[in-house]
Formats: C-alpha cells, sequence, structure tokens
C-alpha cells in the first residue's frame, strides 16, 4: 500500500487552506479552467500550485481532473502571502455528426 508522505509545511498549508475555502453547496461540474495568483513570501517559493487544485476537490469540485486549462501566476508579497484563485465552468462542447467523405451521416 503506498502513501503520500507532504512535508510538515504542506500539511499545515492544507489545514490553513481548508479553514478559509468554505465548501460550495454543490460541487462544479464539467470541465473547468482554474486561474490563481500566489501572493509568496519570498523568491524561494516552495508551494506547487498542484497541492492547491488537490486541496479544492471535495470543496469546489469533485476531481482535480475536471480541471483542462489552467493559468497560474506569481508574484511577491512578504507581508500577505496568499492565493488568489478563480474557478470557471468551460462551455459543453457540442457533439458535431460524424462526417463520411464531407457528407452527414
Amino acid at each position: 500500500m503506498s502513501r503520500l508522505i507532504k512535508s510538515q509545511k504542506a500539511l499545515d498549508y492544507s489545514e490553513a487552506f481548508r479553514a478559509q475555502c468554505p465548501p460550495l453547496g454543490r460541487l462544479m461540474d464539467g470541465d473547468l479552467k482554474v486561474t490563481m495568483c500566489i501572493y509568496y513570501a519570498s523568491r524561494r517559493p516552495d508551494l506547487d500550485e498542484s497541492l492547491i487544485l488537490d486541496l479544492m476537490q471535495g470543496l469546489i469540485y469533485e476531481n482535480d481532473r475536471q480541471v483542462k486549462e489552467r493559468h497560474t501566476y506569481w508574484a511577491l508579497d512578504p507581508a500577505n502571502p496568499r492565493a488568489e484563485i478563480i474557478v470557471d465552468q468551460l462551455p459543453r462542447e457540442e457533439k458535431k455528426p460524424r462526417t463520411r467523405r464531407g457528407k452527414k451521416e
């Protein structure tokens, strides 16, 4: 049985994240786009944005595999390190009829 062991810093961040991110009443479904700006306390960041995507599972969406588009920005704010996150629903793709030799079937 494999087990993912996170650093104490990551575990502390996870706890703080859950305390500040209330769960949605209804989880977002379908394909999603996530835009986040992570404000780090120093130029030596050790927070990976994939941890944030993992932490939003069960709070914002069911599974981070729903995130099909991701935009991540990096900034410094030693006085107030934080992550600002926007999650948007991507438009559902319309299924096009299959064609054969340029003709609709």
